[in-house]
């Protein structure tokens, strides 16, 4: 069994840009630290459709109106730091985008998807005249796996990162997979003022992020959060669920456009937490909650998020965004307000029957209406919870338990949707034929 403390550290991390072009970003900068400074005659990035679809329209940090995995691949060749985790790219400077860019439009740069593999799967290859590098990223975004150099393995750690007690085999992500929801959120008891000084770190960066998004003189993506922001007219109880929504559409239009800012992520993903913490502070800093009471509501989100996530894979057909944050941005709100887990599931599967159907075609400007509409209906959720008596009987995906609920929802998006990404990615190629 894993501490909350372990959980922190490794399902909530700061993460730079979208976390898919991140993950091409960091295995090509670790290929090219193996090969070094050799000139490059190809790059070749061969991913899963999740990883190929979430990377091929969104901004890379740093890099004005520049977008793509492709764009990714070649700044970590150039520039990329793969000491810096899913943050490799953040000390490129115009000078290296210039380089980088030189090596994209030299056609110099493949980005394939490869319809064999599923979730979190990246290899790319750097080929000089002289020498072969393929380093792999599996499972998590972070998690290199394996390195090969001129077909020979210099580098193999276990696909899945082990846990901090007892089990080598499996990972948190793993473990969560296999406990019910009351053992994962009994880790709540267990949080210390080192947990709540993280979470707070957390909550600021995406604050900041989303502060970012709605100053007027900034223009990201489609402007979703500043457009909302105009509708508040008051300070009230009325324009909370606006303000959630603003905020969180705010932070997703920053970080969709490639501001070189991080957030804080959820279970993988920026979005995720982005829309698992700024729904849960803005409602705690409304009725004026105190850190501690702030930071238990948080971690619940993120806890949620990843129970979720841990049933459909990191990356899914379905948006994790507004389903699986959203989720646990209901339940942290739920619970901010009532410290009833009965109501927190409740809250769990309204916002779960709410958008199920609300697919991923790819990460891009537009995710923040998604991560604006997950928020936004997680404040909605958490109150009919709040407000209702009793557990509904099953109907539609919902069960008998919460457990049920969610292993109804991983068939649903595994199997029911399981031609998605597929279809996605023929809809993307098309565009560009």
């Amino acid at each position: 069994m894993f501490a909350i403390k372990d959980f922190l550290r490794t399902e909530v991390v700061p993460a730079l840009g979208c976390t898919e072009p991140g993950a091409v970003a960091l295995a090509t900068a670790r290929a090219r630290k193996e090969i070094g400074s050799e000139e490059i005659k190809r790059i070749e990035v061969d991913v899963s459709p999740n990883i190929y679809k979430n990377g091929y329209a969104v901004g890379i940090p740093g890099v004005k109106d520049l977008k793509g995995n492709a764009v990714a691949a070649a700044l970590g060749a150039i520039c990329g730091k793969s000491e810096y985790g899913l943050e490799a790219l953040k000390c490129c400077d115009i000078s290296d985008i210039k380089k980088a860019m030189q090596l994209v439009k030299a056609g110099l740069v493949t980005v394939s998807p490869n319809f064999s593999k599923s979730g979190v799967y990246v290899k790319v290859t750097i080929i000089t005249d002289k020498r072969t590098c393929s380093c792999f990223i599996e499972d998590r975004h972070d998690n290199i796996t394996k390195i090969m150099m001129d077909g020979k393995l210099i580098l193999s750690k276990r696909k899945r990162l082990p846990v901090i007690q007892n089990s080598e085999k499996a990972s948190i992500f793993d473990a969560i997979k296999n406990m019910t929801f009351n053992e994962l959120t009994s880790l709540l008891n267990d949080i210390d003022d080192e947990d709540i000084k993280y979470i707070y770190e957390g909550i600021k960066m995406n604050m900041a992020v989303a502060h970012i998004g709605l100053d007027p003189d900034n223009d990201y993506g489609l402007g979703v959060g500043k457009t909302i922001f105009k509708m508040i007219k008051s300070d009230d109880f009325s324009a909370l669920p606006l303000k959630i929504k603003a905020y969180a559409a705010a932070a997703a239009d920053a970080r969709m456009a490639g501001i070189s800012k991080p957030v804080m992520s959820s279970a993988g993903s920026g979005n995720h937490g982005i829309t698992a913490i700024l729904p849960v502070y803005l409602v705690a800093d409304f009725y004026k909650k105190t850190m501690e009471e702030t930071a238990k509501a948080v971690a619940l989100g993120h806890l949620t998020t990843s129970f979720l996530k841990s049933r459909t894979g990191r990356l899914s057909p379905i948006c994790g965004c507004t389903v699986a944050a959203g989720a646990g941005a209901a339940a942290g709100i739920t619970y901010l307000l009532s410290q009833d887990m009965t109501k927190v599931e409740d809250a769990i599967e309204i916002h779960v029957s709410n958008l199920i159907g609300m697919i991923c075609d790819g990460a891009k400007d537009t995710c923040a209406l998604k991560v604006g509409t997950g928020a936004y209906e997680a404040y909605t959720a958490a109150m009919i919870a709040l407000e209702k008596n009793g557990h509904d009987i099953p109907r539609g995906i919902i069960g008998e338990t919460l457990e049920e609920t969610v292993d109804n929802m991983a068939e649903l998006s595994n199997k029911g949707m399981k031609n998605v990404d597929t279809i996605i990615i023929s809809l993307l190629q098309n565009n560009i034929s």
